[in-house]
């Protein structure tokens, strides 16, 4: 990139934001360039600044990562969100999918998974810890296919689709689908942009929590 990418941290442990300033001081192309201590200064902080990221803690005080995520998107749907938690809880990880975050990592990633993320997402990507993404599949009970009869809903994709958006929905990412399948990376994301674009969802984990609720994985 041209230039580097703006991030704040909004978390209220002091600690947690020293070490992830530290940590992504170390990648090269990122700037923190502000922290906050709870929600409500997380949304101040946003409406100051207009960074390209925010690093997005769950539970503060005054108000949770969850509600200042979708405040934060309500005044500017082009945010890009990243949470991070030490909390892998079910309603938690749906609740941040369904606000609209584009990245749930759990706080133990490395400097350079982090700085993975935060490319991954300023490239119009979302990014889903693997961990996390099959926990969040895991609440979903694959509907019951009538006998003899598939769903309409499956015509949308074709049976590489389909096989591609298994291996997304188990947490694999491209360039380790392009690995298993044989295929380009490059084919392997336009396979996925696809994908998103025929189910009508804003990226590839809603698009494997929609085609597990349609009963197409």
């Amino acid at each position: 990139m041209d230039s580097d990418v703006r991030v704040i941290i909004v978390d209220d442990q002091r600690l947690m934001r020293d070490g992830l300033r530290l940590l992504l001081e170390l990648e090269d192309g990122i700037d923190v360039i502000g922290e906050a201590a709870d929600g409500e200064e997380g949304v101040a902080l946003y409406a100051e600044l207009r960074p390209d990221i925010v690093l997005m803690d769950i539970r503060m005080p005054k108000m949770t990562g969850i509600e200042a995520t979708k405040t934060i998107l309500k005044k500017d749907p082009k945010a890009r969100i990243i949470i991070l938690t030490t909390f892998d809880d079910d309603e938690l990880i749906m609740e941040g999918v369904q606000a609209g975050a584009l990245g749930y990592m759990l706080k133990d990633l490395s400097g350079e998974e982090l700085a993975g993320a935060i490319q991954t997402v300023m490239a119009g990507g979302s990014q889903l810890d693997a961990r996390v993404t099959r926990k969040l599949l895991g609440q979903i009970t694959n509907p019951a296919k009538p006998a003899g009869n598939k769903p309409a809903e499956t015509d949308l994709l074709t049976e590489r689709e389909v096989e591609i958006l298994a291996l997304v929905a188990e947490g694999f990412s491209n360039p380790e689908i392009s690995r298993k399948l044989f295929l380009a990376e490059g084919t392997v994301k336009n396979y996925v942009s696809g994908i998103i674009q025929k189910l009508n969802v804003r990226d590839r984990v809603q698009a494997a929590v929609q085609a597990r609720e349609m009963g197409i994985i």
